[in-house]
């Protein structure tokens, strides 16, 4: 019997970074599921829904979000409108004998409730995280305190995603110290429909191969 594989945390330096994209360039590429824990706005498309028609639904299944909240906030808040309350003991990670690749809401600091952050979920998990960075001013500054916290809670990190026209100086000193992997570059300006999220994918699947990311 194969055994089970730890899921895949797709994680940002920010919002509005691509994870969601990102997301399903994973799952295509490693025929595995998807799970939200929470999803704040957007219910009408939801980052779900999102990666359902980007991935082939043979080999991706989509799991139903934890929590769902209407307002497009930050979690704590959204749930404080519609008088929920966000504990992290009920993200129970949804079973499959598939791969699982998990997207988080927002940045790593984003608060979950008034106590509780995305970085908390995560070292309650101990999963592996795969963080994604988009080129701006500041971006090297967002990913460096980021895996920085990641390392100073002891979670796993798998890698980086850039998104972006490549800026190389940044690329250079963000790999240089951090000495981690880049898994992959992609540039989110393009079209994204099913055939971008394909082409991604079989580069992704290299980087796989060599860096062992079903095993982690």
């Amino acid at each position: 019997m194969e055994k089970t594989r730890r899921p895949i945390v797709v994680a940002g330096i920010d919002t509005e970074i691509g994870k969601t994209v990102i997301s399903a360039i994973i799952c295509e590429a490693l025929k595995a599921d998807y799970w939200k824990p929470v999803q704040a706005g957007e219910l009408h498309l939801t980052d779900a829904d999102k990666v359902r028609l980007l991935t082939n639904q043979h080999s991706t299944n989509i799991h139903p979000e934890g929590v769902r909240l209407a307002h497009p906030m930050s979690p704590h808040a959204a749930a404080d409108l519609e008088d929920i309350h966000i504990d992290l003991a009920n993200l129970t990670v949804p079973k499959t004998a598939n791969q699982l690749v998990i997207e988080l809401a927002g940045g790593l600091m984003v608060p979950l409730n008034h106590r509780k952050l995305n970085i908390d979920l995560l070292e309650q998990w101990q999963f592996p995280v795969v963080l994604v960075s988009k080129y701006y001013l500041g971006n090297i500054n967002h990913t460096l305190l980021s895996w920085q916290l990641l390392k100073d809670r002891n979670i796993p990190f798998l890698g980086f995603v850039f998104n972006g026209k490549k800026n190389q100086a940044t690329f250079d000193v963000i790999l240089e110290y951090t000495k981690a992997p880049c898994l992959l570059e992609v540039n989110l300006h393009e079209e994204v429909d099913a055939t971008m999220i394909q082409h991604y994918a079989e580069k992704f699947a290299k980087e796989e191969m060599k860096h062992k990311l079903k095993t982690a």
